[in-house]
């Protein structure tokens, strides 16, 4: 693996603060030096007990990390890095109170994304990013090491990224909003929090009825559901190929198990990488048919339960067309017809996976029934109406602020076209066909509308814009 060296420093210094501006960085000094050396030293002699020693298996993403050199995923933290997070799972291992013991392997799984040397420093930011700002294992020839403990400012907020100071306080933010959550709204261009009276989120609270809450680590296809159970399904489906969630989250199964032991529901197995997982992967021979089918299994199972009329909802988006492909047939294989595909903001524009890359930061949301009903002008024959369909959607978008990419244009016109070929197909759709030749049956349906492309242009063009003859805009 790469080898490192330490040339540079970044440190807080209230008591300059009103005499400089901006970010304070040195040149390591002989004491800065002598201090890694000290955690090296005290690594060496230390017998770790919640170190990980498993090997990084193959995988798509994990290839990469082969080819830098990587073999175990403790060699992608340093010694003192290493000595930190040993120190830290052992006093939480002495921590009695089983949910506050809980609480904190919660948050040693989050230190564990900042403290590792794939973490990179943001220029612009100016703070470390944690190992998942892109959804996959980027090795930078420059690694940003953030301070353990986290650094608390002059008003006692913590400055930076990174440390245990941080992810604690993102802890606590997230457990008052459980008491009270809220919306985020505008006032012109100040963010301002809208209270939901009345909800809060949890099994208990203080002068509050309590609640029965279930979350299993299990497989949807298998879990059994009566009939004419469910007022509503709501669900989050991988995006096929986008992002290879098991491989990436061994990176933090590994520690946690060692942690937490194999006691608690999904920690019994060596590895979050499933066969069944719903992702496209070619290390593993996933293609698009497994995805199809994965996703119906789920669907139908779901569909099964469904109370008359109940939805069945989920979010999507994929740069390409064919991931839809499997989206429809999963759809039409349940036995649910699509009633309204709306397209919402689900990124942040400023995600650094996505920042630069014309990529989409909305979602479609699918509605899903039974039964179908749906507006008249969600319907269309034609490109000409498919093209007002979209344009009508990235209209109102415009209007509340959201300036859409082609990107975003691209994944709407993907979600309505979707919607449309499962609504034309489910009179006469045949669920005991291959899944190849569904695939095949739902392409040739998206292809009656013709090349994509030109239309998703002019789309995209906004109010005002003129096209130079002889020069492409795409």
């Amino acid at each position: 693996p790469p080898r490192h060296r330490m040339f540079a420093i970044e440190y807080y210094n209230p008591s300059r603060r009103e005499r400089r501006k901006g970010r304070f960085f040195k040149k390591p000094d002989a004491a800065d030096l002598a201090r890694y050396r000290e955690a090296e030293d005290r690594w060496r002699a230390t017998a770790p007990r919640f170190v990980p020693t498993q090997a990084i298996p193959r995988g798509d993403e994990t290839d990469r990390l082969h080819r830098w050199g990587y073999d175990e995923y403790r060699e992608l933290f340093n010694p003192r890095q290493l000595l930190g997070l040993e120190l830290s799972a052992r006093f939480i291992a002495g921590v009695k109170d089983d949910r506050i013991r809980r609480a904190l392997a919660t948050n040693l799984s989050d230190l564990l994304r900042y403290q590792n040397m794939l973490c990179r420093y943001d220029t612009t930011a100016l703070k470390s990013l944690d190992v998942f700002s892109v959804h996959g294992f980027p090795v930078g020839l420059v690694a940003c090491e953030s301070n353990l403990l986290g650094i608390a400012g002059a008003t006692g907020a913590s400055v930076g990224s990174g440390g245990w100071t941080n992810v604690v306080a993102k802890y606590a933010r997230a457990k008052r909003y459980c008491d009270a959550p809220f919306e985020t709204s505008f006032a012109g261009a100040r963010k301002v929090q809208v209270p939901i009276v009345g909800e809060w989120i949890g099994e208990r609270r203080e002068g509050s009825r309590p609640r029965k809450v279930s979350i299993r680590c299990a497989s949807s296809t298998d879990v059994e559901l009566p009939p004419n159970s469910l007022d509503a399904v709501f669900t989050d489906p991988p995006y096929f190929g986008n992002v290879q969630y098991g491989e990436l989250m061994d990176f933090c199964y590994v520690w946690l198990r060692r942690l937490v032991g194999d006691g608690p529901e999904g920690f019994r197995r060596e590895s979050c990488r499933r066969a069944e997982e719903l992702t496209g992967n070619q290390t593993q021979g996933r293609d698009l048919a497994h995805f199809a089918e994965g996703l119906a299994a789920v669907y139908a199972n779901m569909a099964r339960a469904l109370k008359p009329g109940a939805p069945l909802a989920f979010t999507f988006h994929h740069n390409k067309l064919d991931a839809y492909k499997a989206v429809a047939a999963a759809i039409l294989d349940s036995g649910l017809t699509c009633s309204a595909s709306i397209p919402c903001p689900a990124e942040m524009a400023g995600s650094i996976h996505i920042h630069g890359t014309g990529s989409s930061i909305v979602d479609t949301v699918f509605v899903c029934r039974d039964h179908g009903e749906t507006l008249k002008r969600w319907l269309f024959t034609t490109p000409a109406e498919l093209a007002r369909v979209v344009a009508d959607d990235l209209e109102t978008l415009r209007a509340a602020g959201l300036k859409g990419t082609r990107g975003d244009t691209r994944c709407m016109l993907f979600g309505h076209l979707t919607r449309m070929v499962v609504w034309n197909l489910r009179a006469k759709w045949d669920r005991s066909q291959p899944t190849r030749d569904k695939l095949d049956l739902i392409g040739r349906a998206m292809a009656r509308f013709g090349d994509l492309a030109p239309i998703i242009d002019e789309v995209s063009r906004e109010p005002g814009d003129v096209e130079t003859p002889g020069v492409s805009n795409r």
